[in-house]
């Protein structure tokens, strides 16, 4: 059990919201996650977390792979829609999942999404409740790049991205630079 202060700290942690969702044996099955980081800078690597008892996770694994639907701020019915278990929800929404373009049996995608990313597992990790799949993304379909996408937070639920944090025109990058400059530290130095 999380320590209520420790938990309230997490939960302001804003992430962007993705549909998960892998395929096997002819069957589907995706979850709402906000826990689908990239991890590294050189290689298209992604790492998702996901609980052993949801019923994508076996799918995930078998099929060695899982596909991104990276949520658009519009998608808050998908987003609620896959946060619940499926049998829940008794699989009502089938038009919520359609398969990867030109990938017979391939994992499943939420229409009009942002973007889509195609993922390989390579390597899994078991944490304590949680199991970390860290994939290769082979493939990204982008459609609507420009458009907000969804995000969320376990202290203020379900948010659009919302407006630059700084003036247009304005780099702060070149202010901290100058900072440097003016006190007679060279950058290329450190």
């Amino acid at each position: 059990m999380i320590d209520r202060g420790i938990k309230q700290g997490l939960g302001q942690m804003m992430k962007g919201v993705q549909v998960i969702g892998a395929a096997h044996g002819g069957v589907q099955r995706a979850y709402t996650s906000h826990w689908l980081s990239q991890v590294s800078f050189e290689e298209p690597i992604v790492m998702a977390s996901v609980s052993p008892k949801h019923d994508t996770y076996p799918l995930m694994v078998e099929s060695g792979g899982f596909a991104a639907s990276l949520l658009g701020a519009d998608q808050i019915v998908e987003g609620q829609y896959f946060s619940y278990p499926g049998r829940k929800m008794e699989y009502v929404a089938a038009e919520y999942l359609t398969e990867w373009p030109d990938l017979a049996g391939g994992p499943p995608i939420v229409p009009n999404s942002i973007a889509w990313l195609r993922c390989e597992t390579f390597q899994q990790m078991t944490m304590e409740d949680h199991e970390l799949l860290f994939a290769r993304v082979v493939e990204v379909i982008p459609n609507r790049l420009k458009d907000p996408p969804l995000l969320y937070s376990s202290r203020l639920g379900w948010r659009a991205s919302g407006d630059k944090a700084r003036e247009p025109g304005m780099s702060i990058r070149d202010q901290l630079l100058a900072r440097v400059e003016a006190e007679g530290s060279a950058s290329d130095d450190r």
